[in-house]
Formats: C-alpha cells, sequence, structure tokens
C-alpha cells in the first residue's frame, strides 16, 4: 500500500510539473504576437430536420453563423483588461422549399472587456469578460425582434480536457413584441466542453432555463469529429432542443438535429494544461 502512494504521489507531481497552463509572460506575449482579428464562436454550415414534428421541405433547413472578434488594443485598458469587438451572425435558410427563402437572420455585435485570472503560480485559471451586447433580427413592424443586455463570463478549466464557462445577463431595451423573451432565455447559460480525443473529437453541452417554473429553455449538444490534416475544421452533428433558437420564433419549442462543416472557435484552449 506505501508502494501505491508512493506511486500515485509521483505522477501527482509529475502532472503538476509538466502539465500547466500558460503562465501570464506567455498570455501577454500571445496577446502582441497573435493576430488581433480572430474567430469569436463557431463559423459553421449545417442543415438537417426536425425531430418533433413531419419532416418536409418547409421544417427542414439550412442553419450557419458567422463570428469573430477584433482586439482593439494589445495594452490592458483597465484593470489589466482588454477592449475588443465581436460581431456574430445566425441565419435559418429554408432552402428545400421553392424560391429557397431566408426564415430568420439574427444580428449579434458587442463592445467588451476581457481579463485573464491567474493563479498563486502566475499560471492561467480561467478568464472573465464583460459585454454590452445588441441582438435583433433587422426587421421592421409586427416581425421585430431585439433586446440587449449586459452581460458577464467566466471561463475555467475542470481538467486537462474539460472547461466550463458560466455566462450571466442582465437585459434591457426590450422590444414591445418580445416582452416575454427572458420566460424562454433566461438570465444566464452554462456550457461544459470536453475534448475526447485531442485534435480530434470533441463534445460540448450548453443548457439554458426560462425564468418560469415550467420548462421553458433550451439544450444544445455537439458533437465535433476532425477527418482533416488542419486542427480547427471539424464536421459537427449538432442537436437542439427547446426554446428561442431564433428571434422571431423565440416562443416555439424546436428539435432540430443539423450535420455539417464548421470552423471550430479555439478562444479558450489556452485554459487548458500544456504538457511541459
Amino acid at each position: 500500500m506505501k508502494t501505491y502512494y508512493l506511486v500515485f504521489g509521483f505522477f501527482l507531481i509529475l502532472f503538476n510539473t509538466y502539465a500547466q497552463t500558460y503562465t501570464r509572460e506567455e498570455v501577454n506575449t500571445s496577446i502582441k504576437e497573435n493576430p488581433s482579428f480572430t474567430i469569436h464562436e463557431d463559423n459553421y454550415l449545417i442543415t438537417g430536420v426536425p425531430t418533433n414534428t413531419a419532416i418536409k421541405s418547409s421544417t427542414a433547413d439550412i442553419k450557419y453563423q458567422i463570428s469573430f472578434k477584433q482586439l482593439i488594443s494589445r495594452d490592458p485598458i483597465i484593470w489589466d483588461s482588454y477592449m475588443f469587438l465581436t460581431y456574430t451572425q445566425k441565419a435559418f435558410w429554408n432552402i428545400y422549399e421553392f424560391s429557397s427563402p431566408f426564415q430568420e437572420i439574427n444580428f449579434n455585435p458587442t463592445i467588451g472587456l476581457r481579463k485573464v485570472i491567474y493563479d498563486e503560480t502566475d499560471h492561467v485559471k480561467g478568464v472573465a469578460s464583460i459585454k454590452l451586447n445588441h441582438e435583433s433580427n433587422g426587421r421592421d413592424s409586427i416581425y421585430s425582434r431585439s433586446w440587449n443586455r449586459l452581460s458577464m463570463k467566466y471561463a475555467t478549466n475542470l481538467s486537462h480536457k474539460s472547461i466550463l464557462s458560466v455566462e450571466v445577463w442582465a437585459p434591457f431595451g426590450y422590444h414591445d413584441d418580445n416582452s416575454d423573451l427572458l420566460e424562454y432565455v433566461g438570465l444566464g447559460q452554462v456550457t461544459y466542453s470536453r475534448e475526447i480525443t485531442p485534435d480530434k473529437l470533441n463534445f460540448e453541452i450548453a443548457v439554458k432555463k426560462g425564468l418560469n417554473l415550467d420548462w421553458k429553455g433550451a439544450v444544445r449538444s455537439r458533437l465535433y469529429y476532425n477527418p482533416f490534416k488542419t486542427k480547427n475544421q471539424y464536421i459537427m452533428l449538432e442537436w437542439f432542443a427547446g426554446y428561442a433558437e431564433s428571434l422571431i420564433a423565440y416562443e416555439k419549442f424546436t428539435s432540430m438535429v443539423r450535420i455539417g462543416f464548421v470552423i471550430k472557435t479555439n478562444e479558450l484552449d489556452f485554459l487548458k494544461p500544456m504538457i511541459k
């Protein structure tokens, strides 16, 4: 038994010595040397069918997303944090219908501050951000949907292969036509991601809950598989079940399974311990 503890302790020391997150110096060097214009959220083009209603040309669709981030300054602005802009555009395309109309396009520009959190050894522990969000579908009259929110997010690693992020938001500036939006999107979202096989197979799940006691929220699960030679290009299988996948139909329950191509974000990869 003593031998077992000695061996276990040896490997624990070995892991802590060689599997560590980036240091403050490495992060600062990365901020100064890496491109200031990068991917923010996943960029993808996926297609699929519903699981809760009949499959036909009017219910099958394509969903795609474009998302990028621009670092405004490579030097800290305030509180040792960096200012950035992001823009995310998500579209729902009824491509299988006659004339292939777009059902909905959602626009989400933000401006925010991001701060890396370090532990007592000056290695990365997590990253916190605060953002001012505007989200709308760019339409008018009875089809207009928009809301603003101040969001705060914290992400950290749970192990060398998994990351947990928690985001909460304080909404304001409701449109008259979606005054009950919080009953469906709630006040925050929890996202867990797990690297099953490095640069090959990953899993992610995101959950949010509406304000009411009844179940009005959403679960979005994703499985990423990389058959390519590049690290950030994957085939993605996504299942979304819940409300507010799009703004125009936020009060309608949808369950969609889609598959397609994704350029996966690596924005939080620096949180994972690296072998050194």
